[in-house]
């Protein structure tokens, strides 16, 4: 199935603003994350983990989502394919990897950590600045795959059209 032009095009911008949307929410988890782990105040610390829990619960999910779900259909729906060239497949499987850890880890680290800051002890928790700093890298990594197209082809993606079979060698 291929889309129309028009709905490529809507789908398309969809898929790159919340993309890059992701990137920044964990760019700006990263920076809450910093500000909670080396402040000496406790309401500080309170305020900026409850801010990173809002911010995982009410965006950073539902972007990771989104971002996940317009990748599938604009690679279903185009002459790219899921499985047709190397970045697309690449792009898929980091990104069905990165929403299942925000899911499984970094929500539920954020969670704990929240709570017990805002039940007055609050214990920083260095895996939550490792978490936001390497989806960010990795999210930046998804960015220039995507831009940069490397890679080539699949074997299910075969050479391209047009292109002429190599003779076997004399």
């Amino acid at each position: 199935m291929q889309l129309s032009r028009p709905a490529r095009r809507v789908l398309l911008v969809v898929h790159v603003a919340v993309s890059v949307g992701w990137l920044g929410l964990t760019t700006g988890l990263l920076a809450l994350g910093i500000t909670g782990f080396t402040t000496d105040a406790q309401q500080t610390a309170a305020g900026t983990y409850g801010a990173m829990r809002i911010l995982t619960d009410q965006l950073v999910l539902p972007v990771a989502v989104l971002s996940l779900a317009s990748g599938v259909v604009l690679a279903l729906g185009t002459p790219w394919g899921l499985a047709r060239h190397r970045w697309v497949l690449t792009k898929f499987w980091l990104t069905l990897a990165a929403v299942g850890m925000t899911v499984l880890v970094l929500r539920p680290g954020i969670d704990r950590l929240a709570t017990t800051a805002a039940a007055g002890h609050p214990a920083p928790d260095p895996g939550l600045l490792v978490a936001p700093a390497v989806a960010s890298a990795l999210y930046f990594f998804l960015t220039a795959v995507s831009v940069l197209k490397p890679w080539g082809r699949t074997r299910r993606g075969g050479r391209p059209p047009g292109a002429r079979p190599t003779p076997p060698p004399s």
